[in-house]
């Protein structure tokens, strides 16, 4: 098939494969770069988060708490509890545009507040933290109706012995907060115990589609760039070596007929000249073996007539 074709068009093939090849392994790799820094600027938002969150919970618990816990015996107030706090500041952070998507909850086995109760997938990451001792951190994607989210989750351990005067037994808690809660949920926690885990949730699809618009724009700009040069390319090699190759097949058409006031002409010094210039000696060398013909061919014309 490439036999038939003439040299453009075996140029124009070549470099379509170029192209073809290079854009699907230019458009993988940049693909898959571009989704990895979105996944890292997600990341680095989550753990921003849930640090700022912690900070929170490391205030309430040494300051807020502390100023408040005299009142707990008439009045329990929910604001001194860490996770209760976080939670509050949470809101109304998610109550401004840029963050109404993302989501905070710390998902508690069993909780005294029942929003803070713990789905089958929070349930699995938590026995994740109760399992592995370890395990100081999960993160990952998943899909959820509204689009898909990137979240990062890290244990909630009973890290005081201050945290049991509320959760250890009903008898030990202060009343005001069975009176609030009841006496059914949040007791029999433990000291060190991991009893939940704190989780930000942050919408991915926005990034990764913005990351996939990135990666669509750069390909067709490449894409352009490289239709532009195999353009450029056939314009040069139409102006550079096909017509002139046109020109001396068929100079050389001519010649091989007989005519030999055609010249090649050497248009440029590269390959193309030096061809040129190899037949220009080849049309001299066959004018002069033709004169020596015809002078012999007189000699023995005029040798007979004699």
């Amino acid at each position: 098939m490439l036999k038939n074709l003439n040299l453009k068009q075996k140029f124009t093939i070549l470099l379509l494969v170029i192209l073809t090849f290079g854009l699907s392994l230019t458009g993988f790799a940049l693909s898959s770069l571009l989704r990895e820094n979105a996944k890292q600027d997600i990341s680095s938002t989550g753990i921003m988060l849930i640090q700022t969150m912690s900070s929170v919970r490391k205030y309430t618990s040494d300051q807020v708490n502390p100023k408040l816990v005299d009142k707990l015996a008439t009045e329990f107030l929910p604001q001194t509890v860490p996770g209760y706090s976080a939670r509050e500041v949470f809101e109304v952070l998610r109550k401004t545009t840029d963050y109404r998507d993302f989501f905070y909850k710390e998902a508690t086995l069993n909780p005294t507040n029942l929003r803070d109760k713990a789905d089958g997938f929070e349930t699995d990451i938590v026995e994740q933290f109760r399992n592995k001792s370890d395990l100081k951190e999960v993160s990952g994607f998943r899909s959820i109706p509204g689009g898909d989210i990137f979240y990062i989750a890290r244990p909630l351990a009973v890290s005081e012995q201050s945290c049991l005067v509320c959760h250890s037994v009903p008898e030990a808690a202060p009343q005001s907060m069975i009176s609030l809660y009841g006496a059914a949920n949040g007791f029999g926690w433990k000291l060190n115990e991991i009893v939940g885990a704190q989780i930000i949730s942050v919408p991915a699809k926005n990034v990764i589609n913005k990351a996939n618009q990135s990666s669509l724009l750069i390909i067709l700009i490449v894409s352009a760039i490289f239709i532009a040069t195999i353009l450029l390319v056939n314009l040069f090699l139409n102006r550079q070596i096909v017509m002139p190759l046109k020109r001396m097949t068929r100079i050389a058409e001519e010649v091989s007929t007989g005519h030999m006031e055609v010249e090649f002409e050497q248009i440029s010094n590269d390959e193309i000249g030096n061809l040129a210039r190899a037949f220009k000696r080849m049309q001299l060398s066959l004018e002069m073996a033709m004169k020596r013909i015809k002078r012999t061919q007189g000699s023995i014309g005029d040798y007979n007539n004699s």
